[in-house]
């Protein structure tokens, strides 16, 4: 079944600001909230689609590739984060939207009625690097592993940052709930609202004997060999996302993601321009004057093409369908070839007595004809 366009999803046009997605969202998901609708399997995929909207269009770097290429934009390195989200990823990442409006007490926190605590602890920051391709890959899409040093989860505590199960207690701030809540009095009545307990941060419990590997914080500096499968026709500066591969959370907590900014190696021969690639084709006036077949550099190899007699500098010939492919995957670049006449710099006394016989000669005279037209005309034409 086809995905639903994210703004048709929450209901806002594709000019909405990042407060009308958040409301937009907000109402939603209030209405299909677990809590609201227990055992109902259509509110719960309404839940998730909406949420799966609001991580992309809340996101602005998401919404730009999304607005550019639809759902293939959001497909990244390793899927798109919000793709798979189950319910305790949904209250971890957007729980703010639904506590900062004093909703948090009346679904528990995130959690609900008879629903096990999300994770606590801090979240992990999120990681950038930088991986660099050449055209051959860029075009065909392929995998690279790598090494990241960063904060990984703590083997010895498994991430809760206690010496041990029984070296933990319930929060007294809180009673274990890991959210305090304050009775208001207004002129409408009293009105409740919940935050995140000061004293455990959201986590319900405290730790009274730390990990001796990590000292508390579930976490520690080493070393995680990472494969990123990398789509075809991803472009110099675009940034994809892996969900969960950035640092690990500090006691539990949920990992950031990992970043990966796309550099374009240089190529020997050719020169990307947009999904297009251009060569630049060096031809000796005998060449261009009596026709030739030659092969040109292409992204996978070589191809032979055929130069009419009497080709003028300036001419461009096209390879169809072997440049780079769109990210959506819809359609294919050309290879543009632009041919210039190469005049040499220093000639024999001989070459020179040849040339100069023609130099009078009337084929020799420059006639060009009012349908040439400029270099840059051409290059217009073809990218227009």
């Amino acid at each position: 079944m086809a995905k639903r366009d994210y703004y048709e999803v929450l209901g806002v046009s594709r000019t909405a600001t990042e407060i009308e997605i958040k409301k937009a969202y907000r109402k939603i998901a209030l209405k299909y909230h677990p809590d609201r609708n227990p055992d109902n399997k259509e509110a719960e995929e309404k839940f998730k689609e909406a949420a799966e909207a609001y991580a992309v269009l809340s996101d602005s770097e998401k919404r730009r590739r999304y607005d550019q290429f639809g759902h293939a934009g959001t497909r990244g390195a390793g899927g798109f984060s919000g793709q798979g989200m189950n319910m305790e990823d949904i209250f971890s990442n957007f729980g703010d939207v639904f506590s900062e409006f004093g909703f948090e007490s009346f679904f528990g926190g995130g959690r609900g009625p008879g629903r096990s605590r999300s994770r606590g602890g801090q979240r992990g920051s999120n990681l950038r690097i930088k991986v660099k391709l050449d055209l051959e890959e860029m075009a065909n899409g392929t995998r690279k592993t790598v090494k990241v040093k960063k904060q990984i989860l703590c083997d010895q505590c498994e991430g809760s940052g206690a010496k041990n199960r029984g070296a933990f207690s319930s929060c007294p701030t809180c009673g274990g709930r890991g959210v305090v809540t304050r009775i208001t009095n207004t002129i409408l009545g009293q009105m409740q609202t919940s935050q995140t307990c000061p004293g455990c941060h959201g986590e319900g419990n405290i730790i009274s004997e730390k990990c001796s590997k990590c000292d508390g914080e579930g976490r520690v500096f080493g070393e995680e060999t990472i494969s990123i499968e990398i789509p075809a026709g991803v472009t110099d500066g675009i940034q994809l996302s892996m969900s969960g591969k950035g640092n690990a959370g500090v006691r539990g907590g949920a990992a950031g993601d990992l970043l990966i900014t796309i550099e374009e190696k240089p190529h020997p021969h050719l020169v990307r321009e947009g999904n297009n690639v251009i060569f630049e084709l060096h031809l000796n006036f005998a060449d261009a004057a009596l026709g030739t077949e030659l092969e040109v550099p292409t992204i996978s190899g070589k191809a032979k093409i055929k130069v009419p007699a009497g080709t003028q500098g300036g001419k461009i010939f096209r390879l169809k369908g072997k440049g780079l492919p769109s990210l959506n995957g819809y359609g294919r670049g050309d290879e543009l070839i632009h041919v210039n006449i190469w005049t040499p710099k220093n000639l024999s006394a001989e070459e020179r007595k040849i040339i100069e016989q023609f130099r009078e000669s009337p084929n020799f005279k420059p006639n060009p004809g009012k349908s040439e037209k400029s270099f840059f005309e051409k290059i217009k034409d073809y990218f227009s």
